[in-house]
């Protein structure tokens, strides 16, 4: 895999914004209670989607050979009902709550996408959005 830092870095500082904004819009996001029924795609009936940049945030963070497999509807980084990768979850996994304000979800999942799309424009990257299952198991290897 290329030198993929700079990405990174970027995808990064969307996470701390990302993180910010739900911080300081406590009415709006209701705060996670890290239950872990959202990591149940099929039995809370949603699918997590992610981007190119935040695959390849992913593989450097854990390196290849952690990246999991994901052979059903449930994450493979809920362990015993917490994320194994809290610190570098995805942005769709920041930004949805079990119970919140849609518009401010609808809101800052857009300007987010937004912002990944743009890493891909400035790092002349592919620009894919997929399903986690398919990311796991199949995109996230095209990134070499």
């Amino acid at each position: 895999m290329t030198n993929n830092l700079p990405i990174c870095e970027k995808v990064a500082e969307i996470y701390n914004w990302l993180d910010k904004q739900i911080a300081s819009n406590k009415n709006l996001s209701n705060g996670c209670t890290a239950c872990g029924r959202c990591c149940d795609f099929k039995g809370f009936d949603h699918l997590l989607f992610v981007t190119t940049p935040e695959l390849i945030f992913l593989r450097q963070k854990l390196a290849a050979e952690n990246i999991k497999q994901m052979p059903s509807s449930v994450c493979p980084y809920n362990e015993n009902g917490k994320c194994s990768i809290y610190q570098n979850r995805f942005a769709g996994c920041r930004i949805f709550f079990c119970k919140t304000n849609s518009i401010f979800q609808s809101l800052l999942s857009e300007t987010a996408l937004s912002k990944l799309k743009g890493i891909c424009e400035q790092f002349n990257t592919p620009y894919y959005y997929c399903d986690l299952k398919t990311a796991l198991n199949k995109t996230i290897y095209q990134l070499d």
